[in-house]
């Protein structure tokens, strides 16, 4: 008498299944998880701790539906919730996200794409600079296929009022050593250069002109025959942590405020201050 085989079991995977799931069903997948997203970052960017009315409206969803984000989001050690004062906050998980993210958000790794379309967009010399012990300092340097001749190179120090690299961290800086390095500056400057400035508050207004502009000019004050723009980049703290800058001969560069040079050079530090973290 022949003996009955049970059927084999079955062999699905996981991927199987996924893949036998319907498209309808992966579209509300996705949609759930980006919904969720947007409920995360919200909270992030009202700073990290809202009320449930506060955050809906400023994702522009019902509160009913954002408290169900919320929980999945609690559910996971992303958000978290205040019993004092029933404010929701970010939770430990997010937290070391954002540890994460900040070690990884090095000013010059993230700017340097920004050299290379500068100086393929505009065919101009461009670098990036910090703040050193003694002024601004380039720490990278790149040049179009037909370079300018200039003695500044990596490690070069610059002047805190005549490089457009040193007024754009003046304007920027409120410290108290960068101010005294403008001022020894100032003291040693020649008439000639001394009367660019405003006479009754050279440095005051240097600063707040900058600051206006978002960026800093010059022609001819540091180099002789060279112009430059400089913008500042923020980090996610809004402190300003390095200096972008564009420089070329000053009879074919326009540095004037609705030229191109400036307006790439700001776009360029805006967007690299967003990849570090900077929301101002």
């Amino acid at each position: 008498m022949s003996q009955a085989v049970p059927p084999p079991e079955s062999s699905a995977t996981d991927s199987d299944q996924e893949s036998a799931a319907s498209p309808r069903a992966r579209r509300q997948r996705v949609q759930a998880a980006e919904t969720g997203m947007v409920v995360l970052k919200g909270l992030a960017r009202m700073g990290g701790r809202a009320s449930l009315t506060a955050l809906a409206a400023h994702v522009g969803e019902s509160p009913a539906k954002v408290h169900r984000y919320l929980m999945s989001l609690i559910a996971e050690g992303l958000v978290d919730q205040e019993v004092a004062t029933q404010q929701y906050h970010l939770g430990l998980e997010a937290l070391f996200v954002g540890v994460a993210a900040m070690r990884q958000a090095d000013p010059l790794r993230i700017s340097e794409p920004a050299l290379i379309r500068l100086r393929e967009s505009l065919a101009v010399t461009c670098f990036i600079a910090v703040m050193g012990n003694k002024g601004p300092t380039i720490v990278r340097f790149e040049e179009p296929g037909l370079p300018i001749t200039v003695n500044v190179r990596v490690g070069s120090v610059l002047s805190m009022l005549w490089s457009a690299t040193g007024r754009a961290f003046l304007g920027a800086l409120d410290e108290a050593p960068v101010q005294q390095m403008a001022l020894a500056e100032l003291a040693d400057a020649p008439q000639e250069l001394r009367a660019l400035l405003d006479h009754d508050d050279p440095i005051g207004v240097l600063r707040r002109d900058v600051r206006a502009a978002g960026c800093a000019t010059v022609k001819d004050t540091n180099l002789r025959g060279i112009s430059a723009v400089s913008a500042p980049l923020y980090d996610h703290t809004g402190r300003p942590c390095a200096v972008l800058t564009a420089l070329g001969a000053t009879g074919g560069f326009d540095v004037s405020p609705g030229g191109k040079v400036v307006a790439a050079v700001k776009k360029e530090a805006a967007a690299a201050s967003a990849a570090l973290g900077y929301t101002g």
